[in-house]
C-alpha cells in the first residue's frame, strides 16, 4: 500500500526523494495521511498542519523539547524523531573533544610560543555516559580500543560494552568516579539543569564535563564557577545555554573550556541520517511495522 505523505511546509528535495525511495506517494497536505515535517520549528506550525487523516508525523531533529513543551506531540497522531540517526557522528565528536582535552590541544592550538607539556593519557579513563541512548552506545564502541571503563546511565537493564549500568534517577552515583562525564540525555523538564553546582561538587577536580545534548541540561553560571575555581578540570561544550553563546560570555575566557558551535553532527550526516529515518519509517508504516524513533508523550522524548 502506498502511503500518502506530505513533505513540508518546506519541500526539501532530499526528504521527498527519501519518501519516493520507500514507495510513498507525495501529496498535498490536505490529502496526506503522514507528514515529514521540515519548517520553522514553531510548534504552532505543526499544530496548524494536523488534520483528522494524519496518523504519523516525522520530526526533523533528535530533540523534541520544543514540541513536547507546547503539548503538540500529545495532540493527535504518532510522532517520530530523528533520535538515533546521528549517534555515530555525535559520538565521534565527543571522542574528539575528550582526546583534545586530555592532550591539551585546546590550549596548544592557540599557543604563540613553546610551553610546558601538561598533557595526560586518555587510554584507561573512566567515562560516565549520562543518557546512554544512540549516541552513548555508539560512543562505547568508539571507546573500546582505548580500554576505558564505561558507566552507562540509562533505564535499560543491559548495555553492551558498559562495565556498570545505573538508572537515570541515580546518575549522581557515577559522578565521583568519572574522568569524563558525557551528557547525552534528552532535554525534558526532568533533565533541565541536571548538571549544576551540587553535581560539579561530586566530580573529581581533574574531571571534564562533555555536553553534546542540549545546553539547558547544564546550569551555565554554576559551570563557569566550577571551572574557574578548579572544582572540575574543564568542559567541552557543543551546546550552551544561552545558544549561540554571546560574545563576551565568561566561558569564552576560560582556557580549560573547549567550545564548538553545535557542530557535532556535520550537515552531510544530518541530511543522510534524517533521509534514512524517513525512508525506514515510510516503509514501516506501509508494512504495519513499529516506527523508528517513536516519541513517548509521557517521557517527552
Amino acid at each position: 500500500m502506498n502511503i500518502a505523505v506530505h513533505v513540508g511546509p518546506e519541500p526539501v528535495p532530499v526528504l521527498m526523494d527519501a519518501v519516493r525511495r520507500a514507495g510513498g506517494e507525495l501529496v498535498p497536505l490536505e490529502e496526506a495521511e503522514a507528514i515529514v515535517y521540515y519548517g520553522s520549528d514553531d510548534p504552532e506550525e505543526i499544530r496548524s498542519m494536523l488534520h483528522k487523516r494524519i496518523r504519523w508525523v516525522q520530526l526533523p531533529h533528535a530533540g523534541v523539547e520544543r514540541w513536547a513543551d507546547a503539548g503538540v506531540i500529545a495532540d493527535h497522531p504518532v510522532f517520530t524523531a530523528a533520535t538515533g540517526s546521528y549517534g555515530m557522528a555525535v559520538a565521534e565528536h565527543a571522542l574528539a573533544v575528550m582526546l583534545a582535552s586530555a592532550r591539551g590541544l585546546h590550549r596548544l592550538a592557540g599557543a604563540k610560543q613553546w610551553g610546558p607539556n601538561r598533557s595526560r593519557e586518555f587510554a584507561g579513563s573512566t567515562v560516565a555516559i549520562v543518557g546512554c541512548g544512540g549516541i552513548g552506545r555508539a560512543l562505547i564502541r568508539l571507546l573500546q580500543p582505548f580500554g576505558c571503563r564505561i558507566m552507562a546511565v540509562t533505564d535499560s537493564d543491559h548495555v553492551d560494552g558498559a562495565d556498570r549500568v545505573v538508572p537515570r534517577a541515580d546518575y549522581h552515583k557515577v559522578l565521583p568516579w568519572a574522568d569524563y562525564v558525557v551528557v547525552s540525555a534528552a532535554a525534558t523538564p526532568g533533565t533541565r539543569g541536571m548538571m549544576g553546582a551540587a553535581e560539579f561538587a561530586l566530580m573529581r577536580p581533574e574531571a571534564w564535563l562533555v555536553n553534546v545534548a542540549r545546553g539547558g541540561l547544564v546550569v551555565t553560571e554554576d559551570l563557569v564557577e566550577a571551572v574557574r575555581d578548579g572544582i572540575i578540570g574543564g568542559a567541552a561544550l557543543d551546546v550552551t545555554d544561552p545558544e549561540p553563546l554571546p560574545a563576551g560570555h565568561p566561558l569564552w575566557d576560560l582556557d580549560n573550556v573547549l567550545i564548538t558551535p553545535h557542530s557535532a553532527n556535520p550537515r552531510a550526516c544530518y541530511w543522510r541520517g534524517l533521509a534514512n529515518r524517513v525512508t525506514a519509517n515510510v516503509r514501516n508504516l506501509s508494512a504495519g511495522s513499529p516506527l523508528e524513533g517513536r516519541v513517548c508523550p509521557d517521557e517527552g522524548f
